[in-house]
């Protein structure tokens, strides 16, 4: 999902960038959401006689392109190679019935661009991209509502993003977006329940932190493995950050590695949870932007530091507890800001601590595969 800043900032030119560069290899299909505040009524883009909301008999109103030749935005995405553009004109209180109608015509496994702000609010997509103008031009109050949301603020200057579109890639019919973010995979632990070293045992037919670091790669622009054994890590291709002062457990491990980190942002991970959970993991970054760290939980004293968010800024406390010898993560956290996320039935992590757990997990894999 694409939107914007405000008008003239490039967000259709972004759009056909990516369906050009992906409709060759995939059927994309192009959205645009235009949402109404009143149908007949006065016209909330500042203009008149688009046709908008005079177009409106019901709540909402989808079209499908068939017009690869006018200058408008629909027309645009078809004739940048999409398979099919449909646009959405919706009264904005009913915005997720027009939405799930969208999604009905369109299908769930469908591959797509969408160029909204507001529908942001009520749907969650692969990646959200804010395309905004280099000048002093104030923000819509619909972009307001959901930059927050963002994985990617692009910036245009009239002529180009400061962004590669090799940057967003499509796995498994997934957008990804590498986030300007650091995946800190800690591995220095003993494995002392599992009888061996965990972060090497095979899950598809490769050392688990390596199915880690994969499912990782294409979502972060920098990937570092917490870890005293410098060489074991050597054949990931990502820098291994040894501890400072050993013997300190996971926050020194934490602190080594933040100190070495290129980014504000971090997201650090047991190398024994090869089921990464994407959403969970996005959900975490975006409630980092306005915290020191970022923790799920399972009811009030179950805590799962080690799939967590921390910013370069919990950096400070955290040394300031390894020096009062106290090696607890929640505990060094105390004085800092911590939003932390409640587990469910939906969202839930799993640790691979044992060896029946490992025989559960590749056991389910390999049912799945069948």
């Amino acid at each position: 999902m694409v939107g914007s800043a405000g008008r003239g900032s490039g967000k259709t030119k972004f759009v056909c960038s990516l369906i050009e560069k992906f409709s060759s290899k995939h059927n994309i299909i192009g959205i645009k959401v235009t949402p109404v505040q009143k149908a007949n009524g006065a016209c909330p883009r500042g203009g008149s006689g688009c046709g908008v909301c005079s177009s409106l008999k019901g709540h909402f109103y989808i079209t499908e392109e068939s017009d690869n030749t006018a200058d408008k935005d629909t027309c645009r995405m078809l004739a940048a190679g999409a398979g099919k553009v449909f646009w959405l004109r919706v009264l904005r209180k009913y915005l997720e019935e027009g939405a799930a109608a969208l999604l009905d015509v369109i299908g769930d496994d469908a591959v797509s661009v969408c160029e909204s702000n507001s529908l942001r609010g009520i749907v969650e997509p692969d990646v959200f991209v804010m395309v905004k103008g280099c000048g002093a031009q104030s923000d819509k109050t619909s972009a307001k509502d959901v930059f927050r949301y963002a994985d990617r603020i692009v910036i245009f200057d009239g002529d180009k993003f400061d962004i590669d579109v090799d940057e967003i890639e499509l796995i498994d019919n997934r957008w990804t977006s590498k986030m300007q973010a650091t995946a800190i995979i800690m591995a220095g632990g003993d494995s002392v329940r599992m009888g061996q070293d965990k972060s090497m045992l095979p899950v598809d037919g490769q050392p688990m932190i390596k199915y880690i670091v994969d499912r990782l790669r294409p979502h972060f622009n920098q990937i570092l493995i917490s870890s005293s054994d410098v060489s074991r890590y050597s054949f990931l291709g990502a820098e291994v950050i040894p501890d400072e002062v050993a013997g300190r457990g996971p926050l020194g491990g934490i602190a080594s590695a933040l100190k070495a980190s290129a980014n504000e942002l971090n997201f650090v991970i047991a190398c024994d949870i090869p089921q990464v959970d994407i959403d969970l993991m996005k959900m975490l970054l975006r409630e980092g932007k306005d915290f020191d760290a970022v923790i799920p939980r399972t009811g009030q004293s179950k805590y799962e530091p080690l799939f967590a968010v921390y910013k370069k800024s919990a950096l400070k406390a955290i040394e300031e507890a390894l020096l009062s010898g106290n090696n607890r993560i929640i505990d060094a956290l105390g004085s800092s800001k911590v939003k932390y996320i409640d587990l469910n039935d939906v969202l839930q992590l799993k640790n691979l601590n044992t060896m029946d757990d490992y025989r559960e997990f590749v056991g389910k894999k390999d049912n799945a595969a069948v």
